[in-house]
């Protein structure tokens, strides 16, 4: 075998070599182009911030006890600006201006003018015909985001109730409110994906609707300036039906601002007049003070002080039994009874029914009472009747649940408890016997039935309604407006079980035909007949009919 030529050898290595050397430059090659690119990622981040960092939240559904949406999310466009990329902000304001009028603002062509932002909100919550428009314009720099928007079906329906979110989707009052702080939201990073459980309440729609519907008509007939009311299960405290008008509008929280739209039923306080009268009477029953067959002697008036005297509006001429003082509202002997327990029972009896500080419910505290800061013999004949303490009546409709139920506090709900928790319910609070409770439902029940009592006009046949009358002199800065009443009518039905309390108050209304008087029995009682008549059926209760 001949040897091997040393200059073909030499040939073959350095072959070899450049072979290798060309893969090493290009190993070099890539590696020097990633360690670039590595340098280059802040540059790579900072054109990626053009896209808006989400801020919005998706939402459960709000529903009613049957499932009927109050409140939803819906998926809108929103506009925004990448000034970076602007041809120029002024013309790009201009050519926006003509389809989506009010865009071009001079805070708005500062902010656009700084190239260096990377992202401006221009509106948000477009609809798609708006999106579409804007889009066709074809204008530089600017894009869209997919965001949950809240949409409410129902409208006004229990607007107060509701409540409202902001323009991240985030609850600010009522129901939404409580959402955030006990069920929860979802940050929305990119499109809204799928939907939470519905939040369900113990609302009934058809029954909110048609309370909702009575007052309403109440304000036109009474020429009143507001109107509440409410209706509460006796032995729950589930809401079934609750309204404020004029109502509130939950996709406009700005109304809200406006003392027009306060929520007269939870966020406002009254001297409720008369109803009181049956807390009066429930404290002395339960002390053992009274029965409902004692009587007092309420032909003279009740001299509190040289210029100031409670007298009745038609002074009997004998005395009068606990009974009939209920029936014919009489404030002498309200006072009296009070007198006959004391001012210190008064204002206990008062606490443990939950009248003398704000109470909690789902949809945010009630306003907390104004309560007098000395309780001496003026304030307790006063508060026995009705004026010197003023509450929501929504907290007085919980607290009367309790004179009704069988002695029993009950706290105002308005979401539905699941069916684990339905059955962990804390144990009852006895504030008042069950005696006590039943002379209670005789008095009212007999108000309603007697030819002369104030609750007549709520009466409906088969539903066995008891109630009791409030008419109060709205208290304004340094005494009360003689010209302003608010008329209330508490009731409960059936009495014979009962079942729901039903709370009216119609602020200011005026005297009707050729009746000069705007006492509750001519207004409020006859409202709240109303409105039992349409929600019973709604609610279950059958009619006894003979």
């Amino acid at each position: 075998m001949p040897a091997a030529d040393p200059n073909t050898t030499r040939s073959r290595a350095l072959r070899v070599v450049m072979v290798y050397g060309i893969l090493g430059l290009g190993f070099s090659s890539v590696g020097v182009q990633l360690v670039r690119l590595g340098l280059a990622e802040r540059a790579i981040g900072k054109t990626s911030i053009s896209r808006p960092l989400a801020k919005t939240y998706a939402r459960p559904d709000i529903v009613d006890r049957n499932g009927n949406i109050f409140a939803t999310d819906v998926v809108m466009q929103s506009l925004f600006a990448d000034p970076a990329n602007l041809l120029s902000a002024n013309e790009t304001l201009a050519t926006l201006n003509t389809v989506l009028p009010g865009i071009d603002t001079a805070h708005l062509r500062s902010v656009l003018a700084n190239r260096k932002r990377r992202f401006v909100w221009l509106r948000r919550g477009l609809s798609p015909a708006m999106a579409q428009r804007i889009h066709d314009l074809g204008l530089p720099g600017l894009d869209f985001k997919s965001e949950p928007k809240r949409s409410y079906p129902q409208g006004r329906i229990a607007g107060h109730l509701i409540g409202h979110v902001n323009i991240d989707n985030k609850g600010t009052a009522g129901i939404e409110h409580y959402i955030d702080e006990h069920v929860g939201i979802e940050h929305v990073v990119a499109t809204p994906q799928g939907r939470r459980r519905a939040l369900h309440l113990t609302i009934d729609l058809p029954a909110q609707a048609a309370l909702e519907a009575e007052l309403a008509g109440a304000m036109r007939r009474y020429s009143s300036t507001a109107a509440s009311g409410v209706v509460l299960d006796v032995d729950t405290g589930a809401v079934r039906a609750a309204a404020s008008l004029p109502t509130a509008d939950p996709g406009n929280p700005l109304e809200a601002q406006h003392l027009r739209f306060l929520d007269r039923l939870k966020r406002g306080t009254y001297e409720l007049g008369s109803i009181f009268k049956t807390v009066t009477i429930a404290m002395a029953l339960d002390n053992r003070k009274i029965t409902t067959r004692t009587k007092f002697d309420v032909r003279q008036p009740i001299e509190l002080s040289r210029r100031f005297t409670i007298s009745d509006h038609q002074p009997a001429d004998r005395p009068l039994s606990v009974t009939e003082i209920f029936v014919r509202s009489s404030n002498v002997g309200a006072g009296l009874i009070a007198l006959k327990v004391g001012g210190a029972e008064q204002r206990r009896f008062l606490a443990k029914l939950g009248l003398l500080k704000a109470i909690k419910t789902d949809a945010g505290p009630t306003a907390a009472p104004l309560v007098p800061s000395s309780w001496g013999r003026s304030e307790t004949v006063t508060i026995a009747y009705g004026h010197g303490l003023a509450v929501a009546p929504l907290q007085f409709a919980a607290a009367g649940a309790a004179l009704v139920n069988g002695g029993h506090a009950v706290a105002p709900r308005f979401v539905k408890r699941s069916s684990s928790i339905a059955t962990k319910r804390a144990p009852l609070r006895r504030v008042i016997s069950a005696r006590t409770s039943a002379d209670i439902r005789r008095l009212m029940r007999l108000n309603v039935t007697s030819p002369i009592g104030s609750g007549r006009r709520a009466d409906v046949e088969g539903y066995e309604v008891g109630g009791k009358t409030g008419t109060a002199d709205r208290a304004s800065t340094g005494g009360y407006d003689g010209d302003a009443v608010i008329a209330s009518f508490f009731a409960v039905f059936p009495i014979s079980k009962p079942r729901f309390v039903v709370l009216v108050t119609l602020h200011d209304p005026k005297p009707t035909g050729s009746s000069k008087k705007r006492s509750a029995s001519l207004n409020a009682a006859p409202t709240a007949g109303r409105i039992i008549k349409r929600v019973a059926p709604l609610l279950g209760v059958v009619p006894k009919l003979r």
